[in-house]
């Protein structure tokens, strides 16, 4: 907001100067209209000002039509507004209502219909306008490392639901209030307004790779809250969980890792090998437990379905097994 106002600042005093330059009277009026411009990225910045632009010619034409037929009288502005307004919003142009009704008040406020006049009004939109646009343009605060440091919190809240989510397991016992669940899920819609801003600030080439990585983190949350659902069903501790936290304890290291390394996945379809090898639970609450940990496994594998699909792989070593395993894979 801050840095918003500077630049407002500037580009009012731009115009400003500008229409005095250029002789066009109440030269502050070009300022109204750059702060009226001014916006917080450059593509919302050029949408804003054609659309004020716009509306400010369709409103023209429609002031000048009531200005040449009823003559300048304060009632004819009530008029304009009256039927100006659902022009120009029937135009497309709404933004531009505001923009348009300093336009006809000006000619309003001359008395006067000319070419010369409204060349004026067009040349002071330029003006207003225009610096508004060229300060935009000029400069915008970098997000960069705003955006990082939010996907390292959203990394770091994932990381320690993965731990959580291990405990859980070895422990069913375990309470856990799932605030990191919470954190996570801001953060991951804080990092998709910084990325989408991000992206309206480059106009010609903007980059998608932050708002996919936010929407990756989105899909994945709904899937950690289906394996959490799932967790709440493991109400007795099993070797097959010692062996499911073993993954969720890989994962918590993986997630930190920006490309995706694929031990997990491995690991996974090592553990899913073992449990096939296993005898058939004997009881039915062993059983309903035993379900509950094949399901978490699908839905991992669902999450890291969506980790490969959106993260760059990459190689790396086989991975040992782990202690809980029995196997060799």
């Amino acid at each position: 907001m801050g840095f918003r106002i500077i630049k407002t600042a500037a580009a009012t005093l731009l115009s400003i100067l500008l229409a005095a330059a250029a002789g066009i009277p109440n030269a502050q009026s070009a300022g109204l209209l750059a702060i009226l411009g001014v916006e917080t990225t450059r593509k919302r910045s050029l949408r804003t000002i054609t659309a004020r632009f716009s509306a400010s010619l369709v409103g023209l034409l429609i002031g000048c039509i009531l200005f040449y037929v009823l003559g300048f009288h304060y009632w004819v502005l009530g008029l304009y507004v009256l039927f100006g307004f659902p022009m120009i919003v029937k135009s497309g142009f709404k933004e531009g209502i505001v923009t348009s009704s300093v336009i006809v008040f000006r000619v309003f406020g001359q008395a006067e219909l000319s070419v010369h006049v409204l060349l004026q009004q067009i040349e002071l939109l330029a003006i207003g306008l225009g610096s508004a646009g060229l300060v935009n343009l000029i400069y915008m605060p970098e997000t960069g490392s705003v955006i990082s440091g939010i996907r390292k919190e959203v990394d770091g809240y994932f990381s320690v639901i993965f731990k959580q989510m291990a405990t859980t397991l070895r422990d069913p016992s375990y309470l856990w209030d799932g605030k990191e669940l919470i954190g996570a899920n801001e953060a991951v819609q804080r990092g998709l307004t910084a990325a989408s801003r991000e992206m309206e600030n480059h106009v010609i080439h903007p980059d998608e790779a932050w708002n996919v990585y936010f929407y990756m983190r989105k899909e994945q949350l709904e899937s950690i809250q289906n394996m959490m659902q799932l967790l709440s069903q493991v109400y007795r501790q099993l070797p097959h969980g010692d062996m499911v936290a073993e993954l969720f304890d890989q994962l918590s290291g993986d997630v930190l890792a920006e490309e995706y390394t694929g031990r997990t996945e491995r690991l996974l379809e090592g553990v899913e090998q073992e449990f096939q090898q296993m005898e058939l639970p004997d009881t039915r609450e062993e059983f309903e437990v035993r379900s509950a940990i094949l399901q978490v496994c699908r839905e991992l594998a669902l999450y890291l379905k969506i980790a490969k699909r959106h993260k760059v792989p990459v190689e790396v070593k086989p991975v040992k097994r782990l202690s809980s395993f029995k196997g060799n894979w």
